[in-house]
C-alpha cells in the first residue's frame, strides 16, 4: 500500500510545526537549567506556546483538509507562533524589544477562529 505524498504546503507546515516542538524542548531546558529568572519566564511562556501549537498543527494537518481556509489557520497558526514565541525569545536571551508579540498573539487568535469556522464547515 503506498501512501499520497503531501502537497507542498502541508509538507513544510508539518516540518516547521515539528521543529517549532523541538525548539520548544530545547527553549524549556535553558529556561529551567541556564536562564536568569525573569528570562526564563519569558522562555517558558515562548516554549509553552510552541509545543502547543507545534502539535495542533501536527493534528490539523493529519485530518488531510486542503480547503484555502484551513490551509490560512494552520498558516496562521505558525506564523502567528513564530513572531509570539520568536519576539519573547528575542528578548529573553537578546534584549531585543518584543514588538512583535502582540501581533502573533492577534494572529493566534485569528487562527483558532479560521480553525473552528473551517471544522464546522468540514463535510464530515
Amino acid at each position: 500500500m503506498s501512501r499520497t505524498p503531501l502537497p507542498p504546503f502541508e509538507r513544510a507546515a508539518a516540518a516547521i510545526a515539528a521543529l517549532y516542538c523541538s525548539a520548544a524542548i530545547g527553549l524549556g531546558a535553558y529556561a529551567a537549567h541556564a536562564a536568569a529568572p525573569a528570562d526564563g519566564d519569558r522562555l517558558e511562556r515562548a516554549s509553552l506556546y510552541l509545543l502547543v501549537h507545534g502539535i495542533a498543527v501536527l493534528a490539523l494537518l493529519s485530518q488531510q483538509n486542503s480547503t484555502l481556509t484551513h490551509r490560512l489557520a494552520c498558516a496562521g497558526l505558525l506564523l502567528g507562533t513564530g513572531f509570539f514565541s520568536g519576539s519573547l525569545s528575542a528578548l529573553a536571551l537578546l534584549g531585543a524589544p518584543a514588538t512583535l508579540a502582540p501581533l502573533g498573539g492577534i494572529m493566534l487568535i485569528l487562527a483558532w477562529l479560521l480553525t473552528a469556522y473551517s471544522q464546522a464547515r468540514r463535510a464530515r
